[in-house]
């Protein structure tokens, strides 16, 4: 999966970081060339922030659509210590999405409405991946699978590694940290990494059977610790890693 813009940087991190919506459906043509799966989507307002807005995510999947038709695009709920459950619910309520990430950590700021995102999400057949920071997230989402809050099918879960603000940046010994999460989840698991160790930390996570998220989100570096040049080079080079990977191990 491709997250090339994330909630937080801008032009001043990467001129090639997409911002406008022909911008990200550009992006997301080269990184489906590139060999990515889906596309992890933010949009941003007219001042560059942030947003949650329908209207915005509704322009932006008909433009992806267009320029790739049929990709899956998964939509952010994060909130970016800007908005509260209730506006992350009325997102979901107004979007057509297929697929949307959400954060266990947040819906646990509005416990009575916490049940009403994931119940909306199964009548409208949204695809649910929890995404999990630290293993008090696991255990919360543990309980709401138990309790019912969480639907018995909404399995999947994404581990974010690392953080942006303060900077934290990952290493491959992070996943041990996490380990449990990896090992326990009865659905799909990615990972996703901060930081100049993204490629070597996915790598890892590969290794032990987790799906990837890279893209600019996360990190604007190439592995050996240069400016990349695009999510489509980032997306292209872990690609050609894997299957180098892949054909080791099958001599």
């Amino acid at each position: 999966m491709a997250a090339p813009t994330g909630a937080r940087r801008g032009k001043d991190a990467h001129p090639n970081l997409p911002i406008t919506t022909q911008e990200i459906a550009s992006e997301t043509m080269a990184c489906r060339s590139s060999g990515a799966h889906a596309l992890h989507l933010h949009v941003r307002d007219e001042d560059g922030r942030h947003s949650l807005d329908p209207g915005l995510y509704r322009e932006a999947l008909q433009e992806i659509e267009r320029a790739v038709p049929g990709f899956p695009v998964q939509v952010t709920t994060e909130s970016a210590s800007r908005f509260d459950v209730e506006t992350q619910l009325n997102c979901l309520r107004d979007v057509s999405a297929q697929a949307a990430s959400i954060s266990v950590r947040e819906m646990a700021r509005d416990p009575e409405l916490a049940p009403r995102v994931y119940a909306l999400c199964a009548d409208r057949g949204i695809h649910v991946q929890h995404i999990l920071y630290t293993l008090e997230d696991w255990h919360k989402l543990q309980v709401w699978r138990a309790s019912g809050i969480v639907h018995q099918n909404q399995t999947d879960v994404i581990v974010v590694l690392g953080q942006y603000a303060p900077a934290r940046y990952t290493k491959v010994q992070d996943l041990d940290a996490v380990a449990r999460i990896i090992d326990g989840a009865p659905g799909r698991c990615m990972v996703c990494a901060f930081g100049p160790n993204e490629h070597r930390v996915l790598l890892a996570a590969a290794a032990r059977g987790c799906d990837l998220r890279i893209g600019f989100e996360n990190n604007i570096h190439a592995e050996d610790g240069t400016l990349a040049s695009s999510n489509a080079a980032q997306v292209a080079h872990l690609v050609s890693a894997l299957a180098s990977v892949s054909l080791e191990g099958g001599h």
